[in-house]
């Protein structure tokens, strides 16, 4: 006789029960930029939106950005730390291979021996580990997940990259899911082109540090075909979106909130364009003074709209994270 696994237990739905966010004290305006780069306020502001940028300090490490946001993220959700069952953490800057840095942060927040780890999926992976937690939650595996979505890419940075040096900032944001008696995260439409992989890349391999002085190769940054990523972003990306809205069996006069990865103001004016959002919908444009935190933009931008009132409790949002891979990621929650 075949022996009988038990099914899974878990909660019929899941829900996004609290959302934390850290931004770096140290403000960046363009005119810090202009001192490396040949270009003008007026020229970064035109084709990207960016005002300013946050840059971490030497003590703003990724675990105790995270730790900041998660912190928050916990008492927002109204739990303590020792309930989460899972850390996941979505980064491209922690830059040791291993351990994650999801288990340090897991025991430093006080969450006793939870499930922990990284996953690297560029400026989609909060959105990637969101879909996780969810997964985690209805399975039965985790009551409580921590997703933190978090970056230093000042560290990742070419200061003489005319193509990217404004783009980055340094952040983390957090939220924490659980269960939930009804639907408040959607389906999620994700995927990747690893057609398009060198359209967003680091400029040099780890690899190239191997046997050669380190004085001989330049430290790694972030580069990118600005174009090509544009034309994606533009026309994939609200394809994409819709998609997660007919999954979700949402229109687009349905929604509350629009909370895309904050990539390029442009890029977020043309998929509002392209969805034919109504005036009603509140739009995340957390890019003008944060810049581009990749794996954090998503939870910072939720934070913010939160915090300023732009949306309340309960309200349904369109969120999409799009990057490097290229890789991407939208679905449909209802905001904690």
């Amino acid at each position: 006789m075949t022996a009988k696994i038990n099914p899974s237990k878990g909660s019929p739905y899941a829900r996004i029960l609290g959302v934390g966010g850290y931004r770096p004290t140290r403000v960046v305006p363009n005119e810090v930029i202009l001192e490396h780069i040949d270009s003008s306020d007026e020229w970064i502001r035109s084709r990207s939106g960016i005002a300013s940028r946050h840059w971490a300090g030497p003590e703003e490490t990724v675990a105790e950005m995270s730790l900041a946001a998660g912190g928050k993220a916990i008492a927002d959700a109204g739990i303590s730390a020792s309930d989460i069952d899972a850390v996941v953490v979505a980064t491209v800057s922690h830059f040791k291979q291993t351990p994650a840095v999801a288990t340090d942060i897991a025991h430093r927040i006080g969450a006793g021996k939870p499930a922990a780890f990284d996953i690297s999926a560029g400026c989609a992976g909060f959105t990637y580990g969101l879909t996780l937690a969810k997964s985690m939650v209805t399975d039965g595996t985790a009551g409580h997940v921590l997703v933190i979505g978090v970056e230093r890419l000042s560290d990742l940075t070419d200061l003489e990259d005319r193509a990217t040096a404004f783009l980055f900032g340094d952040g983390a944001g957090a939220v924490i899911v659980g269960p939930s008696k009804v639907p408040a995260i959607g389906p999620t439409v994700w995927g990747s082109e690893g057609d398009k992989s060198e359209t967003i890349k680091q400029t040099v391999s780890w690899e190239a540090y191997r046997g050669t002085p380190a004085e001989q190769v330049r430290f790694p940054a972030i580069t990118q075909e600005g174009q090509a990523v544009f034309r994606w972003a533009v026309y994939e990306m609200a394809k994409v979106a819709q998609e997660a809205l007919d999954a979700a069996g949402i229109t687009a006069d349905q929604l509350d909130a629009f909370i895309p990865h904050q990539a390029n103001m442009r890029i977020i004016d043309s998929m509002i364009k392209a969805l034919k959002l109504p005036e009603h919908v509140a739009v995340a444009r957390d890019i003008e003074t944060t810049g581009n935190t990749s794996a954090a933009s998503i939870p910072l931008a939720m934070e913010r709209l939160l915090a300023t009132g732009e949306a309340k409790s309960g309200d349904t949002a369109l969120v999409i994270g799009f990057g490097a891979g290229l890789v991407y990621a939208a679905t449909v929650v209802t905001l904690p």
